[in-house]
């Protein structure tokens, strides 16, 4: 849902700031279908991270909620594994809504050649 309806349709203030940072939208992307979670090294495959990078992004996901960070030994190598919170899932989904939102404004917009920025009728 856009921002406020008449004034601001297209403030999307939805959009969660921790969330759409490009990188820390891939590890949320990366760890939603992985309820069994994703190692370390996995993580930073997927999203294209360096080891440093991707302990930032994590560390930020964590304060916030989003994801729960697991650390344990695999003999003597430790093992880093990465989960998705109950919250981090809710925040994420809530998050994909509004993103479909933008998309749909966008196209719609597009198709309209909008260059009135009047709010359009609800």
């Amino acid at each position: 849902m856009p921002g406020s309806e008449t004034s601001a349709p297209f403030a999307y203030d939805g959009l969660d700031r921790v969330i759409h940072e490009k990188a820390r939208l891939g590890v949320m992307t990366s760890l939603a279908g992985q309820p069994k979670g994703l190692g370390f090294a996995d993580l930073k495959r997927l999203c294209g991270l360096t080891d440093g990078n991707l302990s930032r992004h994590l560390q930020v996901l964590e304060e916030a909620g989003f994801v729960r960070i697991d650390k344990s030994f695999s003999g003597k190598r430790p093992v880093t594994t990465c989960f998705l919170t109950e919250k981090g899932r809710k925040s994420f989904l809530d998050y994909l809504a509004i993103l479909e939102q933008v998309v749909r404004d966008a196209a719609s917009a597009s198709k309209r050649g909008q260059t009135d920025l009047s709010p359009k009728p609800a």
